[in-house]
């Protein structure tokens, strides 16, 4: 039996082996040398775009970067909610480390002062901006975005941020409603814009200045949509007929699913037009039509947004930067599209930790581009034409967002800092996440041992709060006082593993000898993780012989 109370700190972190750490042979790179990073954020994506295997999805800009990048085909986020997932990932710390599970705290108070990655940018030379959502604003990000400690200059907001959950959806009443399907037509919206087409026209004069900058720059982007409401230019409606829209190929509840892993999706609830269906709470299916209306909309969203980072990739390649800047995309989680009976994140399934992750470095994951060569010409999503683009290097392992911060820094030709001690409330500059030079074939430093697989490596790890063992109305997003029960959860390449056990939000401690529910699922027979085995296995015993 585990001790009690190490959390996923204890629960991942001393399971997994510390692998040599892979510094980067461009050591002492001169500012003139440096590679440039341009990390783009998609809030709530999936990976249903075209490099990805969707047939349905037009993506065909990320498609085209995805062409150029090695692409991750099994990375997860470490918690399925914006706030913690995002300061998991910028600061390489596991949301047990952060203390963060919802949004109402400041890690830099409330856990320790630790280092993010445009922090270690910054203090490395770089200039660091962000624009749009990149950390969650808000508390969780003390008001300010980490402002100054991981920004060169204050970071920018879209002024029509200020919109997105008011009166602005036209219904077929004719009226202004808060709608969770919200197409609009741009020129009628607030201010004439919406807050993705704002932030790449700053993302975009911000390349400008930088494109004669003595010094290299951090930029972070991050788009808000697909993240509901569905609030997007309505023309992207005509690329997804109702009638080509099928419905989750899993839209029941599972019947071996314990209710603690329930997400009752209470915050689309609050939309009028959902709340318009009547709905009975928790397990109330949306109708046939509805779910076809949403699933329509949020693959509209993507194509919105594919058609923003194509206009921001277009003009990196227009100031001649796309052969000095590392270009990563990714997303803070996933989102449900009817799978499993949901329409929200706020689990521990694939379908809300998977996500998008694919990184361009130039020169390594594509030829250096020609003098006059266009590396990402933009793509009109609406152009029947244009073809479907394969990816350029793909990755199977299991990956997590914490390699992010690690993985960037020795893209950069940074030192890649030290994997954290046990505990690490204390030390300002380590990482928990697994290196991931070695898929770029990059070169250890001379005199470290050679760099071998290792099984271990192929675990990821995720964890989601809740209020209480059955679904109630802040099953969701349950303030740090509520919780009571933590989902840790194992992602292996043969199984998903999550054990939901007692928690202290006062001691921020788990306790695995309290254990409430389980789940087990096998990715072979079980892709969709619809069939909960947990039971059938050992008695419904922890199965640590299953453990990599």
């Amino acid at each position: 039996m585990l001790p009690p109370g190490r959390g996923l700190l204890w629960f991942g972190l001393v399971l997994g082996s510390v692998c040599a750490s892979l510094e980067s042979a461009a050591q002492g790179n001169s500012a003139a040398d440096a590679l440039n990073v341009l990390l783009i954020i998609v809030d709530d994506l999936r990976p249903s775009l075209g490099c990805y295997g969707d047939k349905l999805v037009r993506s065909p800009n990320i498609d085209q970067l995805a062409s150029h990048s090695l692409l991750f085909q099994n990375a997860f986020a470490q918690q399925a909610v914006c706030a913690p997932s995002r300061v998991s990932f910028l600061t390489g710390r596991r949301p047990d480390t952060t203390r963060l599970y919802d949004f109402s705290s400041y890690w830099r108070v409330h856990a320790g002062n630790f280092s993010t990655i445009p922090q270690y940018f910054k203090e490395n030379g770089y200039v660091t901006l962000s624009v749009g959502k990149v950390f969650h604003p808000g508390v969780s990000s003390n008001h300010s975005d980490d402002s100054p400690y991981s920004w060169s200059l204050p970071a920018y907001h879209p002024s029509s941020e200020k919109y997105e959950n008011t009166k602005t959806c036209r219904g077929p009443d004719g009226e202004l409603h808060a709608n969770l399907l919200c197409p609009v037509d741009v020129a009628d919206v607030p201010e004439g814009t919406l807050p993705d087409k704002q932030s790449t026209e700053q993302a975009i004069r911000l390349l400008e200045k930088m494109k004669t900058s003595a010094s290299p720059f951090f930029l972070a982007v991050g788009y808000h949509k697909p993240h509901i409401p569905f609030r997007y230019p309505k023309e992207f409606q005509k690329l997804y007929p109702l009638e080509n829209i099928t419905l989750a190929p899993d839209p029941q509840v599972p019947a071996g699913l314990p209710p603690v892993a329930y997400s009752p999706w209470m915050d689309i609830r609050q939309r009028e037009d959902v709340q318009a269906l009547n709905l009975s709470v928790p397990y109330g299916p949306v109708p046939a039509d509805f779910q076809r209306k949403i699933r329509q909309s949020y693959f509209a969203s993507v194509s919105y947004v594919d058609t923003q980072v194509g206009q921001l990739l277009s003009a990196l390649d227009e100031l001649q930067l796309a052969s000095s800047t590392v270009v990563v995309l990714t997303s803070d989680h996933g989102w449900a599209l009817g799978e499993h009976g949901e329409w929200a994140k706020y689990s521990n399934f694939d379908v809300t930790t998977r996500v998008p992750l694919m990184f361009y470095v130039p020169g390594r994951t594509a030829p250096l581009p020609e003098a006059g060569e266009k590396l990402f010409p933009y793509i009109d999503p609406f152009d029947s034409a244009s073809e479907p683009m394969e990816p350029g290097q793909q990755a199977m392992d299991l990956v997590e967002l914490l390699s992010l911060f690690p993985t960037l820094a020795g893209l950069a030709g940074l030192r890649v800092p030290p994997r954290c001690p046990i505990p690490s409330f204390h030390v300002q500059l380590c990482r928990e996440g697994q290196n991931l030079l070695k898929h770029f074939q990059f070169r250890a430093v001379e005199g470290d041992p050679p760099v071998h697989a290792n099984p271990r490596e192929l675990v990821a790890y995720s964890q989601y709060p809740r209020p209480a063992d059955s679904p109630q109305w802040n099953s969701d997003k349950p303030s740090l006082k509520d919780i009571k029960i933590m989902g840790y959860s194992i992602r292996t390449i043969d199984y998903r593993y999550t054990v939901w056990v007692g928690f202290s939000p006062q001691e921020f401690l788990a306790n695995f000898s309290d254990i409430h529910a389980g789940e087990l699922y096998f990715v072979d027979s079980d892709p969709l993780q619809d069939h909960n085995v947990y039971n059938d296995s050992q008695g419904g015993a922890l199965p640590w012989s299953l453990m990599p």
